[in-house]
């Protein structure tokens, strides 16, 4: 998916940098100037000229992009006042052009020098950047303290300062950012569960980087938006039903039938032809009043599952909402793993089978989807201390098994049988509700229907499962959002 953006680590952000000077033949104090002009155009619809407004600089080059910053939002009648935390006694050569030419920097060499920020209404970020690979210490830990402590409106400039570009930060001394403007792509650690007091909200801005040089980076972290969408099959107007594949659900149980309803309507929304969801006996007058459009196979048990279906006219076949983990199921799975030719999509009970069966994960067909959320996998593949080791064997885990993992998660991150890492961009906190899981196995089992390939059905149905959700969210908000309501505003197209 080369077509998708790369996540690029601090070097590759330096290197990258120095390619784009060297081959548009400009300055680094000129594409700073193109970084201060991206990050005003960021947030200038969020202030206003009433605010007081501290920037607050270091002595390397985000602390230049700071002073510049402050002459744009001066040249615009804002009230601006920069600060300069200079822990060392000389500043990188574009951050000292920047800082001459003004003559109100107040500086702070000292923790008697720090000013009272509470005094502020908003302050914006500009001490630290992606550089940054060690604690903060000292006077400038209490600037940073000082900032969190103010509780205003806070804006970082490419990275909230004291966060690390690439890996887990090993101190609590970083900024409490209410926005990050990154330049041209999002960290790596924007993405880590840990991180998310830091980086609350984040965007990206273009400032003129080599974008093919970029691509050309050697990473296997990539972001999943909306590009993802140029890859959807078109749909004919002489095409039919048996056009778009014949999909089986195994789902529900006595309690959990709501599973099997809302994967089978997501199922049905994201465009398959044909969908027949089995379910045991209790289940039969629910699914077929609720989900008129879906044939329904019943177990011969009332309460869960004891059989497996005929399996051979399904063009896919997906496994695990509600379904229980009887151990009659358990069998059910042991023999639909050993009989299915072709990849699965396993969700939820089945992958807590899975993961109290361990022997069976070498049945695994190749190219299968699992969708666990967090607690699941660890119980799959073993718990991790830190969201980086988690990656690292969700990573292991698809390689070794030659199958896409769906790590469920703020940013859900999609992992390939080649070692690659997608982290998705849609979506939002008022999908943390019961029953969204279920309705991304039923989007993304409908669209496996319809001969796409596993990992781009995984990513196709993650990113549009979010896109969703945010449609969603917009109109009823994120405390009122519901599973049903994702389903309701799922729209498969291109934008």
């Amino acid at each position: 998916m080369n077509m998708l953006p790369k996540i690029l680590t601090a070097s590759q952000i330096r290197k990258t940098d120095q390619h784009t000077i060297a081959k548009k033949e400009i300055t680094s104090f000129a594409l700073m100037g193109h970084a201060a002009l991206a990050f005003v155009s960021a947030i200038e619809p969020s202030l206003l000229h009433s605010q007081k407004i501290a920037i607050v600089c270091g002595v390397g080059n985000n602390g230049g992009d700071g002073f510049a910053v402050t002459r744009i939002l001066r040249s615009k009648k804002y009230n601006v006042h920069p600060i300069l935390v200079q822990f060392k006694e000389t500043l990188s050569p574009d951050c000292n052009t920047n800082f001459q030419k003004l003559n109100d920097t107040v500086i702070v060499k000292s923790n008697n020098h720090i000013p009272d920020f509470s005094e502020y209404d908003v302050i914006i970020d500009a001490i630290f950047g992606s550089g940054l690979s060690k604690p903060i210490i000292g006077f400038v830990q209490q600037v940073i303290e000082s900032i969190n402590h103010a509780k205003k409106t806070v804006y970082s400039i490419d990275i909230p300062s004291g966060l690390y570009c690439d890996e887990l930060s090993n101190s609590e001394t970083i900024i409490q950012a209410d926005l990050v403007v990154s330049f041209q792509r999002p960290k790596f650690s924007f993405f880590f569960p840990e991180n998310g007091n830091y980086v609350k909200n984040w965007k990206t801005v273009d400032i003129g980087l080599d974008e093919a040089f970029i691509q050309q980076q050697n990473s296997n972290y990539y972001i999943l938006n909306e590009q993802i969408t140029n890859i959807l099959k078109s749909r004919p107007r002489q095409s039919h039903k048996g056009s778009y594949g014949h999909a089986l659900l195994i789902a529900g149980s006595y309690g959990k039938l709501g599973a099997a309803v809302l994967s089978s309507k997501a199922c049905l929304r994201s465009g398959v032809g044909l969908l027949t969801t089995y379910i045991p006996k209790c289940g039969y007058n629910i699914l077929q009043s609720t989900v008129p459009e879906a044939m329904c196979l019943i177990d011969e048990n009332e309460e869960f599952t004891t059989q497996l279906p005929n399996i051979s006219k399904y063009d896919i076949l997906g496994i695990g909402p509600g379904l229980g983990t009887h151990n009659k199921t358990v069998q059910v799975f042991k023999k639909l793993l050993s009989e299915s030719n072709n990849p699965l999509v396993i969700d939820a009970d089945a992958i807590n089978i899975l993961a109290n069966n361990k022997d069976l994960l070498s049945l695994l067909p190749k190219n299968s989807i699992l969708t666990p959320h967090i607690k699941e996998f660890d119980r799959l593949a073993g718990s991790s201390n830190t969201s980086t080791e988690r990656f690292q064997k969700q990573l292991a885990f698809s390689i070794k098994y030659q199958c896409v993992v769906v790590l469920k998660n703020a940013y859900t991150s999609i992992s390939s049988p080649e070692g690659n890492l997608y982290f998705n961009t849609s979506g939002n906190q008022g999908m943390a509700t019961g029953g969204s899981g279920d309705v991304l196995t039923g989007i993304i089992t409908g669209l496996m229907a319809q001969n796409y390939n596993s990992l781009h059905v995984a990513l196709l149905g993650v990113y549009f499962h979010g896109k969703a959700g945010d449609k969603a969210a917009s109109i009823k908000g994120f405390n009122a959002l519901i599973a049903s309501d994702i389903i309701e505003y799922l729209r498969i197209e291109k934008n």
